[in-house]
């Protein structure tokens, strides 16, 4: 691929939690001579705050933040400004969470232990207008177009709409109904439906084993 250069350098706007994880992107960005940081925030509330002020060309989003979670902040940048671009950079398992980030708007997701090797490829990519994955998440999803058997998942939480998957890992990480209420800035209740929603979906008896396999799945798939 062939990058097209830029008149002005592009504006990246990075979100994720981890402050050392900002500024580790933020100095390999301020390294290129075509693209510079123009801010960064730990959560959805600070990113969408600083966005209708910073002229981002592309937002690097992580999807485990301080409150509110990656997929719904992509979901509403592409809902506010259709113009700016976004490349998930995340710790998450890419075969669960990468085609949910490019249904939410996203052009790219790379893992973390990638971001050292690939992450001004991933960029650059993006900034074209073209999507960037691993080659093993390209294989999968032109195995799942053209109806390759074993494309689709037999996993029940890969059946999980976005906003349950949420719920989900933050049950796995030992939050409490309220805690996850608030940390999505959602009610009580609601965070009450999907838990039953969850429960349904995969099969669960009740609320300490939804605990359990919440906990477990996200030993073996979370961070």
């Amino acid at each position: 691929m062939t990058y097209r250069a830029r008149k002005t350098p592009a504006m990246i706007f990075i979100v994720d939690d981890h402050p050392l994880v900002r500024e580790g992107l933020a100095a390999r960005i301020a390294a290129q001579d075509d693209m510079e940081v123009c801010g960064d925030a730990a959560d959805t509330t600070e990113a969408l705050a600083a966005l209708r002020t910073t002229h981002a060309d592309l937002v690097i989003v992580d999807l485990s933040l301080r409150s509110g979670h990656g997929i719904e902040l992509i979901k509403q940048i592409r809902a506010r400004d259709s113009r700016i671009k976004t490349l998930v950079v995340s710790a998450y398992d890419e075969s669960l969470f990468a085609e949910r980030c490019l249904r939410a708007g996203a052009l790219g997701y790379i893992n973390k232990q990638e971001v050292q090797e690939n992450v001004i490829q991933a960029i650059r990519t993006v900034l074209n207008g073209q999507r960037y994955l691993s080659t093993q998440m390209t294989q999968r999803l032109i195995g799942q177009a053209v109806g390759s058997p074993n494309a689709a998942s037999g996993d029940p939480v890969a059946q999980l709409t976005d906003r349950e998957l949420e719920v989900f890992q933050l049950i796995g990480k030992g939050l409490t109904t309220g805690a996850i209420a608030k940390r999505l800035c959602l009610s009580v209740h609601t965070i009450d439906s999907h838990r039953e929603k969850l429960r349904n979906k995969l099969k669960l008896k009740n609320s300490a084993e939804l605990m359990q396999h919440a906990v477990q799945w996200m030993l073996e798939n979370g961070t």
